[in-house]
């Protein structure tokens, strides 16, 4: 099974919006950097790159996080275009679509970092659609899309194999194809896409480690639980979690360790390593769905004492940080920056310019002291009410 918000969220719906799309309302990519969200967009030159964060992330890992076939990667600030080539796409009346896997907060706030970088590049939004995390779902979307002949197609696949044959009508109608995280099976850099987002893997399980330690003074018995299927997204956080640890923490020690498949059974996972091993103080979730699932168990063991560190926002896992429970540290991404910088690349489709074949945005580590301002700069929207209340508290 596929983490809910590394093929984001799975969720069961499926919701069609074809049609011209405005810009959507709130902060846009020119909002102030001090209050947690992008800075202004642009280059000295007059040419467009996606906005700084805002807030402080961890140095990009481009020489640690490898794409899907060994891909180096890309900081996302390497993906430009210069005032003549800005004034090119702008020139050129073209347009786009918004393929989402699913609906969540996460695709909220990529999807409004494309609109807002294509308002900059005058690229018409034509089509948004949510396969609801349905493979066949998004054929039919693409098909649907594809009558408005975009030139621009922006797309997570839900399965690589079956993406395979559901985008090849989109490529063989000369559209550019700018892909998140995952690549149709077989399908070749600069011949069928342009290039492929995603998060800067190493760096976010960097963080989760480096903010267990700085919680634990670096001292303690770690249970580990990581996720147990091929994709390369969550084994390179997984694996970079371990890695990190086991360099720079030396006092900490992986005491028990177990893959999870489902994230229904991190609870019963989680229960038998605090059985098995009671010295355990500490943590490691793959995501934040199971997370919570972890967070049962050491209630149902009265386990305050134990710090768990986890991967993306969720309400469930950030409230109980910002009520000073288990949660010391969650490392997220900015997708934000994932479709603005998406968009870009699309650009650099439709100019004929070669993109990198895999770029990277950067990752924010988020803790009780900066939680609502990194909600912020992660998610492009305010922190829940009862969230902010609580860290406040």
């Amino acid at each position: 099974m596929v983490p809910r918000r590394l093929q984001r969220t799975l969720l069961i719906g499926a919701m069609v919006i074809v049609g011209t799309v405005p810009a959507l309302a709130g902060r846009g990519a020119l909002a102030a950097a001090q209050d947690g969200t992008p800075s202004a967009a642009g280059t000295p030159d007059g040419g467009l790159v996606a906005p700084e964060v805002g807030i402080e992330t961890v140095p990009p890992a481009v020489e640690e996080t490898k794409g899907p076939h060994g891909e180096t990667a890309a900081s996302y600030r390497d993906v430009r275009l210069s005032a003549n080539e800005l004034e090119q796409v702008r020139q050129g009346g073209h347009t786009a679509a918004l393929l989402m896997h699913t609906s969540s907060a996460f695709t909220r706030a990529l999807e409004q970092g494309a609109i807002d970088a294509f308002a900059e590049m005058g690229v018409e939004v034509v089509a948004r659609t949510d396969a609801g995390m349905d493979p066949a779902k998004q054929q039919s979307d693409a098909e649907t899309a594809m009558a408005r002949q975009p030139d621009i197609v922006l797309t997570l696949p839900v399965d690589p194999v079956q993406a395979a044959a559901a985008f090849r009508p989109v490529i063989e109608a000369g559209a550019k194809l700018v892909l998140l995280s995952n690549v149709p099976e077989g399908y070749e850099h600069g011949q069928d896409y342009v290039g492929i987002v995603t998060d800067d893997l190493f760096g976010i399980g960097q963080a989760a480690a480096e903010m267990l330690g700085d919680a634990t003074g670096g001292q303690g018995e770690v249970g580990y639980i990581f996720h147990d299927a091929d994709f390369y997204v969550t084994n390179q956080r997984d694996q970079a979690f371990r890695q990190v640890l086991e360099e720079r923490y030396p006092e900490m020690e992986i005491v028990a360790e177990q893959g999870m498949a489902d994230p229904a059974d991190a609870e019963s996972i989680a229960s038998a390593m605090l059985t098995q091993n009671p010295e355990i103080s500490a943590f490691y979730v793959p995501w934040a769905e199971p997370a919570e699932g972890v967070l049962a168990a050491l209630r149902a063991a009265g386990r305050e004492d134990v710090s768990v560190v986890t991967i993306d926002l969720d309400t469930t896992v950030a409230l109980d940080m910002a009520e000073g429970g288990n949660v010391v540290g969650i490392a997220v991404d900015t997708p934000y920056l994932l479709g603005y910088t998406m968009a870009i690349e699309g650009a650099y489709g439709v100019l004929g310019k070669e993109a990198p074949p895999f770029t990277i945005v950067p990752t924010i580590k988020v803790t009780r002291d900066n939680l609502a301002e990194a909600w912020e700069a992660s998610l492009h929207e305010e922190a829940p009410a009862e969230i902010v209340e609580a860290a406040q508290g």
